[in-house]
């Protein structure tokens, strides 16, 4: 009888043990909206991923690999989407099929489970050499609906000479050919069009933020 018991109390602290853990790997489903804040500036197709605290897409100071560079001077978002698909600190992906015109709205859904709760977005403001919206690791706890403005920022991988012979976005249409001498090498908030090149900036600057995320947990 004795055993019995002591086996019974061994199968009871175990089971305590084993919920957490089947808790912790249950999905929470979370709806991203992305909405274009600008007035004239296209986003590329924009990639939305959850991780963990040990990776991020991107980080002011750091410095953009070239599946990021693809994504932030061409608004070419596969590489990327595939590096963070193949990443085991990433726990999900999800990349809008479309293009981002100003004041639109593209809504994509992604999962996060333990140890993937932060969520990054990007997308490339394609007149330009290589700006891009970016939300960098947002802790994914807190209050079902999160809504958070997001600055424009510098992939620092070209210099920015609003030249049209290296931008794909209109009113240049060239995409694929970098300017990469005296890039900044490193990321950081964008300048804006300052008209330096073939840009009007009295139709193609912005002022931040340059686009509104808003997160809202549906399921888990």
């Amino acid at each position: 009888m004795r055993s019995l018991t002591r086996a019974a109390i061994v199968a009871a602290i175990a089971l305590t043990l084993v919920v957490p853990a089947v808790a912790h790997a249950q999905a929470t489903t979370y709806r991203i909206t992305v909405t274009n804040l600008t007035q004239h500036q296209i986003f590329s197709p924009p990639v939305v991923a959850t991780h963990g605290v040990g990776t991020a897409i991107f980080h002011a100071g750091g410095t953009a690999d070239m599946p990021f560079w693809l994504m932030a001077e061409d608004g070419d978002p596969n590489a990327l989407a595939a590096k963070l698909e193949a990443d085991p600190q990433v726990g999900d992906v999800a990349v809008s099929p479309e293009f981002l015109m100003p004041g639109h709205s593209v809504t994509l859904t992604v999962e996060a489970r333990h140890p993937f709760y932060r969520l990054s977005a990007v997308g490339m403001l394609v007149s330009t050499n290589d700006a891009f919206f970016g939300l960098d690791s947002l802790p994914l706890v807190g209050p079902w609906l999160q809504r958070i403005n997001v600055p424009a920022y510098d992939a620092g991988t070209e210099a920015n000479s609003e030249s049209c012979a290296f931008i794909p976005g209109p009113p240049c249409g060239n995409g694929g050919v970098r300017d990469t001498g005296g890039a900044e090498g490193f990321i950081s908030i964008h300048p804006g069009i300052q008209g330096t090149g073939d840009l009007d900036p009295t139709v193609l600057d912005w002022r931040n933020p340059v686009a509104e995320i808003k997160v809202v947990r549906v399921q888990g």
